[in-house]
């Protein structure tokens, strides 16, 4: 088993360090800390981790990613040092796990039990892929690129390599970069060290770590990860096939759950909210449900502040002023929406894998 120190915060001296919190030790997986998602950027030491087969080490002097396939007529290869020297784009990116929230599910489906908080937003630098697509000189019969991980192990029987496609025109996007650092630091191992693919707007399972490998294909790829794991299944107003695009999310940062909140007095609620492929938020909306026998809203949904995020890929801060007029159990619920009508339902969206699940934020707090 590989075990790693509690990775470093580089904010500067007396700033708060947060450690994940471990889900799966070996491998390791590990999920935000709750009081870390409360920060505009995630700091790189609780930012999530997802790790299928172990974290591998390569140092960047040895690092080479090799670009191909069958439809491009110049491949090569280039290393490290040429990557850095080539021009970077900078972007604050939302990265979470398509199984986030999986435990929320009824019946809860296998897999990692992730609570909410595998998901962050970070700034990323790096360099846009297509700049070596352009390179390669891939041509018009490429329907998708094939991103290779230097992770690989056994899955259903055999072992592969984690490896991802996507469409050619998200893989030529501008905005899908090759990424060589991270909050201004240069990648750690477990976020994908020496370089990574960050693809705004996509469940990370398309943000291959570890990247070693990029070939253009004329024909749609099937291999484990695109065709057997990362699907929608027997899902309801869910249509099947890959996870793709991040859906609409909002959560509750603060107050914090089972916290004593005086009655008459002004309560700041607060948290995030984001969606997918660079569509802007619309709202999000909060409501106060007191709980008794019979639960009923104090008031109907209410508009929160919302501002405005880091560029088109980042999250949204929100905040609402509650002042509660009596004692008891409560229960917050925040709703956001998109640019394009795209709303959280009430209910966990079921599937047979845990995927893509974006119900209402909720925080359950007592009034005294």
């Amino acid at each position: 088993m590989t075990t790693w120190p509690v990775p470093r915060d580089a904010r500067g001296p007396g700033a708060t360090v947060w450690a994940p919190e471990t889900v799966t030790a070996d491998p390791y997986n590990a999920q935000t800390p709750s009081a870390a998602l409360a920060e505009p950027v995630t700091p790189v030491g609780a930012f999530f981790v997802r790790d299928h087969f172990g974290i591998p080490r390569t140092p960047p002097g040895r690092w080479r990613l090799r670009i191909g396939g069958a439809a491009a007529a110049a491949p090569f290869a280039l290393g490290y040092e040429e990557l850095l020297a080539m021009e970077h784009r900078e972007l604050d990116v939302v990265v979470e796990c398509a199984g986030n929230g999986r435990s929320l599910m009824r019946p809860r489906p296998p897999g990692l039990p992730w609570g909410q908080q595998a998901v962050g937003c970070a700034h990323f630098a790096g360099v846009p892929f297509r700049v070596l697509a352009a390179r390669a000189l891939i041509g018009p019969s490429a329907v998708e690129i094939v991103f290779t991980g230097a992770d690989s192990g056994p899955v259903h029987g055999r072992r592969a390599a984690f490896e991802r496609s996507l469409p050619l025109a998200a893989a030529l996007h501008p905005d899908t970069l090759l990424v060589t650092r991270m909050n201004g630091e240069p990648l750690a191992p477990e976020h994908g060290a020496p370089v990574r693919l960050v693809v705004p707007g996509r469940y990370a399972v398309a943000d291959v770590k570890w990247l070693v490998g990029a070939r253009a294909v004329t024909r749609p790829f099937t291999g484990v990860f695109q065709s057997e794991e990362y699907l929608y299944e027997a899902s309801r107003g869910t249509p099947d096939g890959p996870v793709a695009g991040v859906r609409v999310k909002s959560l509750i940062t603060e107050p914090e759950p089972d916290t004593a909140v005086r009655r008459d007095h002004e309560t700041l609620v607060r948290g995030r909210a984001w969606s997918g492929g660079g569509v802007p938020l619309r709202s999000v909306e909060v409501r106060a449900e007191y709980e008794d026998d019979d639960r009923h809203r104090e008031r109907g949904w209410q508009q929160a502040l919302l501002e405005a995020p880091a560029g088109p890929y980042g999250w949204s801060a929100w905040s609402y002023r509650w002042t509660p007029r009596r004692p008891g159990p409560y229960r917050l619920v925040s709703c956001a929406t998109d640019a394009r009508g795209d709303t959280q339902p009430p209910q966990a969206p079921w599937n047979a894998r845990g995927y893509g699940c974006n119900p209402v934020a909720c925080v359950e707090v007592v009034v005294v």
